[in-house]
């Protein structure tokens, strides 16, 4: 009997990179490319950025994609320039552009108008975005030419600043909660000041704990000269998750916690996620505590 051949190619990588994404390429592109760099056999990134945007795109690898959802569900800062007087089909510079209108807006007005995106409330999807309906994503119903109602969604904006104000263009930073669209808050905000607006620049900042100042780029990476070199660039599970608070676990209670059982430790924090350790095996994954002051195991990690 012949063996079943591996096709999957690549090593078994595990860690994190943080990536600023280049302009002009999805997101998956991007993650293509740094899997061929760094000879990864498994990898997924956290949260899809638009190919205008740049900046901040956790890439994980190996075990370390079972965190990919603490990534995807966590707070977000942004830059932004948003060009005032148009209006496009997709909120941002690529797409097309449905009408134009005359500005006649100053800067407190502006401010005004931001106000209202503040704090907390509901944001409708754009049509263009990989929310699904009925199996659907909105973005192919778009391209087809067609409209539908969407359901709008309780985000949170955390803070919101006017950086600048000319000639037609702002600049805006924003700290905003996960599953917001800074191409729906530039849609809504132009027909605020009802003359129309989209994001022509986006950059992010922040994702969770971490900053783009520890991010590299595509090119440096390949400047590194050799897989080995780049794995270096990564991240530890753990380490990313650094804003997560920790939880050193006994040997037995590890043991029942590998097993799926929900475990009691010393200092443990009211309600939330914690990172887990033990003495002896090290990181072990993630935990969220229970309503009986437990901890119960959501990911675990399987060291090397």
């Amino acid at each position: 009997m012949s063996k079943r051949r591996n096709t999957r190619s690549g090593d078994p990588v595990d860690g994190i990179l943080l990536l600023d994404k280049p302009p002009g390429i999805t997101s998956n592109a991007a993650l293509h490319k740094a899997k061929v760099l760094l000879n990864a056999r498994k990898g997924g990134h956290t949260g899809s950025l638009d190919p205008i945007a740049t900046g901040l795109l956790p890439l994980c690898f190996g075990e370390a994609t079972k965190l990919a959802g603490f990534f995807l569900d966590s707070d977000k800062i942004y830059w932004a320039r948003l060009k005032l007087g148009q209006k496009t089909d997709t909120g941002d510079c690529e797409g097309k552009i449905l009408l134009r209108r005359p500005v006649a807006v100053d800067r407190d007005t502006i401010e005004t108008a931001l106000e209202s995106f503040r704090g907390e409330f509901e944001q409708t999807p754009p049509m263009y975005s990989a929310v699904k309906v009925n199996g659907q994503p909105l973005y192919r119903l778009a391209r087809e030419g067609k409209e539908i109602e969407r359901a709008p969604r309780p985000v949170l904006v955390y803070s919101l600043e006017l950086l600048s104000f000319g000639e037609q263009q702002m600049e805006i930073e924003l700290h905003c909660s996960h599953g917001f669209y800074v191409r729906g808050l530039a849609q809504d905000l132009g027909e605020s000041l009802g003359c129309g607006a989209h994001v022509v620049a986006l950059r992010r900042l922040h994702v969770a704990g971490l900053g783009i100042e520890r991010a590299v780029t595509l090119e440096e990476l390949e400047c590194l000269g050799s897989p080995a070199c780049r794995r270096q660039k990564l991240l530890a599970g753990d380490e990313a998750l650094s804003h997560i608070p920790t939880v050193e676990l006994s040997v037995d209670a590890a043991f029942y916690l590998c097993r799926g059982q929900p475990v009691r430790a010393a200092d443990l924090p009211a309600d939330g996620w914690v990172r887990l350790y033990s003495r002896d095996a090290g990181f072990l994954g993630v935990g969220m505590i229970t309503e009986d002051g437990r901890v119960a195991p959501r990911r675990l990690v399987t060291s090397n």
